[in-house]
């Protein structure tokens, strides 16, 4: 077996993110009759449907705790790897916390890959997590019909400094870190029609950490905060919106896309999430949002950018702020009263 003949994704009923159960489905599976039970110094469980569990230490601090893994949604072992790793890490950074130490999660088809190429994804996962200046501390591994990669970390945030996803308020800017459309060149790569930059430049995106949401934990005019992975921008954008009892005016030609996007969409390459979503959510967005629209926003990411909601009166201050991170953001949207739909095009 040839291990530079070998493409990861082949051996793959879906893609990275794009993997992710729908919010519908997702919905139905977290129903339960059983009677919930009240930790006292759990912060953040899974009602919010938030990025991370967040423990109170009881001392000013707060423990976050978070998982994320994956099929491969790139074909080379290492990318995989790196990808997986930065993605579930990103959790604790859209948690405005910072992350302390991972552990590894692998299922691996030992009669249909070598250990060798396994061992390249765990590289991967060690290169993003050296980056992100946290030990790879341990992990479980199992024999899978299907590669999966990911992680369980954990992070710290300060109490007063922890953001969620479902506490913005009317009037916030939104801003978005990473363009959109890695679920559309993914897809292009296993159809084969993809060209190398587009991919190098997907690839680069997606192994780039969040580490910017540790920096805006101590930002009291950041009100809410999450990441943008398999439910798209639209899904976790309407967490955000229907936590907070708001709804979302979005400036789609504002909204950052990875360059030749619509050339893939002409070639009807979306990936199978993107329909799942839209299933899920499509009705709480507005009419005026065309099916193109649909489909971008829809896109399922994979280790996307951080979404963010920033008091509308601190807005250059942000951008500013942003600069010297090494980031030029420029608002997408904003918070609106609740209306009868949950997105709406500005």
């Amino acid at each position: 077996m040839q291990e530079q003949n070998i493409k990861l994704t082949s051996f793959s009923h879906g893609a990275g993110c794009g993997c992710k159960i729908s919010p519908q489905i997702l919905d139905t599976i977290l129903q339960s009759d059983a009677p919930k039970m009240h930790h006292p110094f759990l912060l953040v469980g899974n009602e919010s449907r938030d990025d991370a569990a967040v423990f109170d230490w009881q001392n000013g601090e707060a423990v976050i705790s978070t998982t994320d893994f994956f099929m491969p949604i790139v074909d080379d072992p290492f990318d995989f790897g790196k990808i997986a790793a930065t993605n579930a890490i990103s959790d604790v950074y859209a948690m405005g916390g910072t992350p302390l130490m991972a552990i590894a999660i692998l299922g691996w088809p030992i009669d249909k890959l070598a250990p060798e190429i396994a061992a390249k994804v765990l590289e991967g996962g060690r290169a993003a997590c050296a980056e992100a200046g946290i030990p790879l501390a341990g992990g479980h591994s199992i024999d899978s019909p299907e590669p999966i990669f990911g992680l369980a970390v954990t992070g710290k945030v300060k109490k007063e400094e922890l953001k969620q996803n479902d506490t913005a308020t009317k009037g916030c800017m939104l801003y978005l870190t990473k363009p959109l459309g890695v679920g559309i060149i993914s897809t292009g790569q296993k159809r084969g029609i993809v060209s190398d930059e587009d991919l190098g430049r997907a690839v680069k995106q997606m192994s780039t950490l969040n580490s910017f949401g540790a920096k805006l934990g101590p930002l009291s005019y950041v009100k809410a905060l999450t990441d943008v992975t398999g439910f798209g921008l639209f899904g976790h954008l309407m967490e955000m919106v229907e936590g907070s009892g708001l709804s979302a005016k979005i400036d789609f030609t504002r909204v950052p896309l990875l360059p030749n996007i619509h050339s893939y969409l002409d070639q009807k390459c979306f990936p199978g999430g993107t329909a799942r979503n839209l299933a899920s959510y499509g009705h709480r967005l507005s009419d005026e949002i065309d099916e193109r629209q649909r489909y971008i926003g829809a896109d399922p990411q994979t280790s996307g950018g951080l979404l963010i909601a920033v008091e509308a009166d601190h807005t250059s201050e942000f951008e500013a702020f942003a600069l010297t991170q090494g980031l030029e953001l420029s608002p997408i949207g904003e918070l609106i009263h609740a209306q009868e739909k949950a997105i709406i095009l500005a």
